[in-house]
């Protein structure tokens, strides 16, 4: 599934074009790795670090979403590495 899709999908965004600014911005990291890429493919139990809001956010990528459904259905498809203060 692409980078931006799954972003929106899981709703970390509000819009897939803030998905692919986040990737755009090279910030993105991939399993460690950077990304500027919003096509980059992300699987099952990657992990995604990046800036959001003035905190960074790290996610492991749990299942790949099918649709951008309600917001229980999409916390079901990561896990927040970094919990929030």
């Amino acid at each position: 599934m692409r980078l931006d899709k799954f972003l929106w999908f899981v709703r970390v965004t509000k819009t897939r074009g803030i998905a692919q600014d986040i990737a755009a911005g090279g910030h993105l990291r991939i399993d460690g790795r950077p990304t500027t890429r919003a096509h980059a493919e992300v699987r099952v139990g990657q992990v995604l670090s990046f800036p959001l809001q003035g905190e960074v956010r790290v996610l492991r990528v749990e299942a790949l979403p099918t649709r951008r459904g309600p917001a229980i259905e999409a916390q079901a498809c990561y896990t927040n590495l970094v919990p929030s203060a």
